[in-house]
């Protein structure tokens, strides 16, 4: 009997309709165009905008994109994993939500948080499901709405963080192709320097915190460029060393999608050519949980069967670390 490895079968995405363009940024905090392209490389963000509209109702319209290009049924589907850092509410769950809402009756669902490695996170949880046996259709969606939580007067942050959600299922597959290896890390020491301090159990919200805009993304800007640089390159390398990989093997990078300039870092250490590194910072900017999938989206007419793809990601917490995915189709 073959070994079973999980497949990613189909994907899909959503992005929200505003755009929040660095030219529209300049009329609210000091800065300016070439400022945020020269230190980040965005150019533009989509914003999610309406009364009680959260990261469930683009989650919902990712999962209907991918169900819609796959003809997949959701009936079929056991197991929908929300990756994000940005759920609707504390207590109910925001995949229970998803899974309602797409007509995925017959599966299980949960919320899984890792700051910008979520999604990176949730690959490595789906496909455990799926090397099991025990389930053929896991649907992973990384979705967040980050302006939720960002104070639009600190340029250091309003920058940075744009809103959106991809999708990707994962299938068994008997021919080798899927998930190879990962390499994942984390320490709690760095959750100091990127962090919304009030609204979890420690600082709950109350008028102070509120007054002190504690309910806002904190980012130490340099020490998380410092790490993001130095992990995520780190962990690339170390995947490629255990699977005896090369660049020349490598088909594409990607890459959490949080400074052009770590993803250049990243692909430099493994002496990647720019043409095989996945980029869309500069129309999201960064969607934490949703840059993975959206990248495949983007990319998915380029994909090709059996195509090496390395994924690299870092996020608050701090969270880190590589995959190694054999692509699973054509499109």
């Amino acid at each position: 009997m073959s070994k079973i490895s999980a497949a990613i079968t189909a994907v899909g995405a959503y992005v929200p309709e505003y755009v929040l363009t660095n030219k529209i940024l300049e009329s609210m905090v000091d800065t300016n165009d070439e400022w945020i392209t020269s230190r980040t490389g965005i150019k533009e963000r989509r914003i999610l905008k309406g009364e009680g509209k959260g990261t469930s109702y683009m989650a919902i319209k990712a999962a209907q994109n991918l169900l819609e290009k796959s003809n997949v049924n959701p009936e079929d589907i056991e197991l929908v994993i929300v990756a994000t850092a940005t759920p609707d509410m504390q207590a109910a769950s925001t995949a229970a939500y998803t899974a309602t809402e797409i007509g995925a009756v017959n599966a299980f669902s949960y919320d899984l948080e890792a700051a910008c490695s979520s999604f990176l996170f949730g690959m490595s949880t789906a496909a455990k499901y799926i090397e099991s046996g025990r389930y053929k259709n896991v649907l992973l969606i990384g979705a967040d709405k980050n302006s939720s939580m960002i104070n639009y007067e600190d340029r250091a942050t309003c920058i940075i963080f744009g809103d959106g959600a991809g999708a990707v299922l994962f299938q068994p597959n008997e021919e080798g192709l899927g998930l190879q290896d990962e390499y994942l890390r984390s320490n709690g020491a760095g959750r100091e320097f990127l962090q919304v301090k009030s609204s979890g159990s420690s600082y709950p919200v109350t008028a102070e915190t509120l007054e002190r805009k504690e309910n806002f993304v904190f980012q130490d800007g340099k020490t998380v460029f410092k790490n993001a640089v130095f992990n995520m390159a780190d962990v690339a390398v170390k995947i490629l060393e255990r699977n005896n990989l090369n660049k020349d093997d490598i088909a594409w990078l990607a890459a959490h999608q949080a400074n052009k300039r770590i993803i250049d870092a990243t692909a430099n250490r493994i002496e990647l050519d720019s043409e095989k590194v996945m980029m869309n910072i500069d129309k999201y900017g960064n969607t934490t949980s949703a840059t993975l999938p959206l990248l495949l989206n983007d990319y998915e007419s380029q994909l090709k069967k059996g195509d090496n793809i390395i994924f690299a990601a870092f996020g608050g917490g701090f969270t880190w670390g590589s995959i190694y995915l054999k692509w699973a189709y054509n499109s």
